[in-house]
């Protein structure tokens, strides 16, 4: 499952992207996961959540960014929530990529059994439509 939370900047996508993250760590019985760009999180999160900052692994554009999803997946099986802080600014403004990217993104999902929440910073109407065929506003 796909979750995204959109707006344009300033409108609080990443304190509620926070709310959600401290939330699902209490209540997931496996681990809780926060990608983000930088060190933004930081102190905002719980401890109990692991923190990934893509620009510390060189991560730029949605197919490094693809990879970087699944290697999280693949290296623990009991990953239960990924929440991901500023996804065009991760994989860049092309919203035909972007859409690809939710597809396998939602493959992925389904494989591990894993829900993904992702922050899009820009109107709903931007987006193709075929994003919200896999991926659902909350």
């Amino acid at each position: 499952m796909i979750e995204l939370i959109i707006g344009r900047r300033g409108s609080g996508k990443t304190k509620r992207l926070i709310s959600l993250v401290n939330e699902a760590v209490e209540k997931s019985d496996g681990n809780v996961v926060c990608v983000e760009k930088g060190h933004n999180l930081t102190y905002s999160i719980s401890h109990k959540a692991r923190l990934v900052d893509t620009d510390y692994f060189e991560i730029s554009g949605f197919d490094a960014f693809y990879g970087l999803l699944s290697g999280i997946c693949a290296g623990n099986f009991d990953v239960t929530d990924i929440f991901v802080d500023a996804t065009l600014r991760i994989g860049g403004r092309d919203f035909n990529q972007l859409a690809e990217f939710f597809k396998k993104v939602s493959s992925l999902s389904d494989k591990c059994n894993t829900k993904f929440t992702f922050t899009v910073s820009c109107e709903e109407s931007d987006l193709p439509s075929e994003i919200f065929e896999v991926a659902k506003i909350i």
